[in-house]
Order: C-alpha cells, then sequence, then structure tokens
C-alpha cells in the first residue's frame, strides 16, 4: 500500500513540477507581471532594499511586525536547505545552466512576488483577535467579489479557490515546512556532532514552542534578529572560497550562460545534461528556493505594519532578490569554481557536494582549515531549517484560521510543535514527495487570483508612483 501510494506522489510531483505544467505556468505569469509593470523590480531595487534594509519600518499603519520583520519571516520560510542542498543538485543533475535559469525564476520572481505582496496588504483582515491576515485566500475570495460583484459566479469561484489554497497551505506547512526541514537538523546534527535524532527532536520542540507560541510578533523578532546572521555566515564563508578560486570566476560565469543554452557535455564522472534538463532543474529548484508564485510572500507581507501596499510589495520582492540572486548564486558559484559539480554529481546529494566545495577550499587556504568547510554547511543547513520551520508556522496558522477560525490557532501551534519531533526521528520519503506535491498545488489558486486581480496592482502601483515624492515616504503619508 506504501508502495502504491509513494508511486502515486511521485507521478504526480513529476507532473506538477515538470516542464508542461507548473513551471511553465509560473514563467508566464512572471513574464506577465514583468511587462505589465514596466520592469518595476529592476527600476526600484535600490529604493527597496533602503526601505527594506535601512529604513525598516513604519510608524503608521496598520499591522502586528514592521516592514523588516515581516521581510525576515518571509525570509526565515525561504532562505532554508534548497538554498544549499536544492541548489547545488540543480547544477549536479543539470550542468552548471542551471543557475542561470535559477537567476531567471529570481528576477521574474520579484514580479511576482511583488504582486502577491501588494494583493496581500490590500485585502488583508483583521482576524478575531485583531491580527493582521492576509494572503492568497482572503484576495482570491474578497478581491474576485470586488471585482465581478458579490453573490456572481466570479466571486464564488474566488471563495472556492481561496479555500483549497489555504487547504493546500496548511498541509504544505506540516510537510515542507516542518517534518522535512526538522529532519534535516537532526540529521545534520547526528552527522556532524553525532547527537541522536531523538535528543534533537526534543531540543526542537523546545526552540520551536518558545518562537512560535507567541504568535507573530515573537517569530518576527526571532526572525529579525537570526534571519541576517545566519545569511551573513553563509556568504561571508562562500565568498572566502570564491576567493580561493578567484581566477576561475570569469571561467564559472561564461560556463553558466553558455550551458544554459546549450546543455552540459560528458566530463569526468558527469553523466552530462540536455538544455532542457539545465532549465527544468534550474527553474524548479529555484522557485521551490524563493517560492514566488506560491502565495506565502502575501501571507507574511499582510502582517506588516503599513498604510502603502505598494510600499510593502516592494520590501517583499527584496526577499526573492536576497534568497535567489545572492544566497543561491553563491552556492551555485562555489559548486562551479570548485569543480563539486563535475565530480561529485553521483553522490546525489546537494548537502554532501556543498560540503566538499566548502572543505576543498577552505583546505585550499591551510590544511587545518580544511574541516571549518563542513562546519559551515552543517550549521548553515541547521539554521536555514530550522527558520523555515518557524516562518512556515505562521503560513500554517493563517491558512488554518481561515478555514477554521481563530479557536484552531493554538492546536495548531501545540500540533505543529509536536510534529516536529516526529520529523526529526522518522524516514519521510513519503513526507518529501508529499510535501512537493501539496507546495505546487497551492500555486494553482494563487495564479489564477494573480492573473484576473493584475489590474488591481497595476492600478494601485500607478497611483502610488504618481505621488511626486514617492522616495520619501513620511511625505507620502503625510497626504
Amino acid at each position: 500500500m506504501t508502495d502504491a501510494i509513494q508511486a502515486f506522489l511521485d507521478a504526480a510531483s513529476s507532473f506538477i513540477w515538470g516542464p508542461f505544467f507548473l513551471i511553465p505556468l509560473l514563467l508566464v505569469v512572471g513574464v506577465y507581471l514583468t511587462v505589465r509593470l514596466r520592469g518595476l523590480q529592476f527600476r526600484v531595487l535600490f529604493h527597496a532594499l533602503w526601505l527594506a534594509l535601512v529604513r525598516r519600518n513604519e510608524k503608521g499603519g496598520e499591522g502586528d511586525i514592521s516592514h523588516y520583520q515581516a521581510l525576515s519571516t518571509a525570509l526565515a520560510a525561504t532562505v532554508g536547505v534548497g538554498n544549499i542542498a536544492g541548489a547545488a543538485l540543480a547544477i549536479g543533475v543539470g550542468g552548471p545552466g542551471a543557475l542561470f535559469w535559477m537567476w531567471v525564476t529570481g528576477l521574474l520572481g520579484m514580479a511576482t512576488k511583488y504582486s502577491e505582496a501588494l494583493l496581500g496588504v490590500r485585502y488583508r483582515r483583521p482576524d478575531s483577535k485583531g491580527e493582521m491576515s492576509g494572503g492568497p485566500m482572503f484576495y482570491l475570495r474578497h478581491g474576485l467579489a470586488e471585482k465581478f460583484g458579490a453573490g456572481s459566479t466570479g466571486a464564488r469561484v474566488g471563495v472556492a479557490l481561496g479555500f483549497l489554497f489555504a487547504l493546500f497551505g496548511a498541509v504544505a506547512s506540516f510537510g515542507i515546512g516542518n517534518m522535512t526541514q526538522a529532519n534535516a537538523v537532526a540529521a545534520q546534527l547526528d552527522s556532524t556532532f553525532g547527537i541522536p535524532t531523538w535528543a534533537s527532536g526534543l531540543g526542537m520542540v523546545v526552540l520551536v514552542g518558545a518562537v512560535i507560541l507567541g504568535g507573530i510578533k515573537s517569530i518576527g523578532r526571532f526572525a529579525a534578529g537570526a534571519v541576517p546572521l545566519m545569511i551573513i555566515v553563509y556568504v561571508v564563508s562562500a565568498l572566502l572560497v570564491l576567493a580561493v578560486h578567484v581566477a576561475d570566476i570569469p571561467a564559472a560565469l561564461a560556463l553558466v550562460v553558455s550551458d544554459a543554452f546549450t546543455g552540459t557535455s560528458v566530463v569526468g564522472g558527469f553523466a552530462g545534461a540536455t538544455f532542457l534538463l539545465a532549465m527544468q532543474q534550474g527553474m524548479a529548484r529555484g522557485i521551490f528556493s524563493n517560492e514566488s508564485g506560491l502565495g506565502t510572500g502575501g501571507i507574511a507581507a499582510a502582517a506588516a505594519r503599513t498604510a502603502q501596499p505598494v510600499r510593502q510589495a516592494m520590501v517583499s520582492m527584496t526577499q526573492t532578490f536576497i534568497d535567489t540572486i545572492i544566497v543561491v548564486t553563491m552556492t551555485g558559484l562555489v559548486i562551479i569554481v570548485t569543480g563539486a559539480w563535475n565530480t561529485q554529481a553521483e553522490t546525489g546529494d546537494g548537502s554532501l557536494m556543498t560540503n566538499w566545495a566548502m572543505t576543498e577550499a577552505f583546505g585550499g587556504i591551510s590544511p587545518a582549515l580544511a574541516p571549518i568547510g563542513g562546519y559551515v554547511v552543517a550549521i548553515s543547513l541547521m539554521f536555514f531549517a530550522f527558520t523555515t520551520l518557524v516562518g512556515w508556522s505562521y503560513y500554517g496558522e493563517r491558512c488554518l484560521d481561515f478555514l477554521v477560525g481563530r479557536a484552531a490557532v493554538l492546536p495548531f501551534r501545540l500540533l505543529f510543535v509536536a510534529v516536529a519531533y516526529v520529523g526529526a526521528t522518522s524516514e519521510l520519503s513519503l513526507a518529501w514527495t508529499f510535501s512537493d506535491v501539496a507546495n505546487g498545488l497551492m500555486a494553482v489558486p494563487n495564479l489564477i487570483g494573480l492573473l484576473v486581480l493584475s489590474g488591481v496592482v497595476i492600478a494601485e502601483t500607478r497611483k502610488y508612483f504618481a505621488e511626486p515624492d514617492w522616495r520619501d515616504p513620511d511625505l507620502v503619508d503625510a497626504r
């Protein structure tokens, strides 16, 4: 019976994340929104980064956490195992060209993330406790009713699509957002430090409970402190590796671009990759990493304290830039310049490939430093996975609140904490595949909502940027 379920889920995952369904759909929506927004993600990127990382907060407006905390919460949920193991494996399977297609998903995904966040804030609502709640389930329900009229067929479709998104999101939060992440943390602690999985599981129960039982304000404070630190440590370590191999960087970049369109020839132990395989691996792993199009960005954005949906949308799109264009690029270049993509691909394990690459590079500085590379990867994986678990707890909670009501929130948090122990101590091949399916199914109703409500996104954007002083938020708000 288990084998039959696994076979069914494998087939479903292959179709959903294959080259003929979700990947082209996400690509088309990203291109469409980029064109309609006139490349906004490129035009205002530096202003958006200033809002997110320098200004960080708004004094007015409704919401529960600051711009920066909302961004950190979204980064907590997306900067995870996929940024290290997933990105490395994509290059190992698809060749260096896969990194190019990960860049494409990041650059186009910024427009998608912007739109999700704008709509998330535009249609958010306070729950029975006064906390702001938003995301695709809200803009599908309320946005389509606003567009087509209450009681219309369009409004009823919006209700159904919002329900489906919340259902898939709640399910995915226990899989990709919990068990698989807890399992990754426990595996790293066991292999690196010899800590048994049951002990890791108990430790995660305590730590996760301490963070998520306090709700979004507690999650926001934790993410704002932990996420920047873990990203900086990993990126600095990767930059040290690239400094060792600085002479190889131009050739690596040329290889990324050329192989993106020609595929990779058979070299050494590498089996070779076609253009389509490079594209599929790169886009699938890129989307899996930054979650642009899945709708989760709108949930985090809705919690932000802001009076301007456009402003929070700009902040939110920097999450995709940081996740994919910075962190994933670091992993990809490390894998390529060290040759791990060629010599270590047969391991079939992205974390082992990255571990080998870091160890080799640090050992090139000094043999005594070689073990540090492995520790950097192990500790980064643990922190990335743990913060993903915390961030996804909020997504699942908001989805369940939408489906059942606020009374379900505390039981959900307690169950989420308990499931982390199960994930840490269990074999999860079935859970991984099931998570892939639920994660992909979240995108379908969300993408429909983004296309139908793209006119709202464009109207709100044009209105905001028509302000002569839009670069000065205080002057805009004063009006």
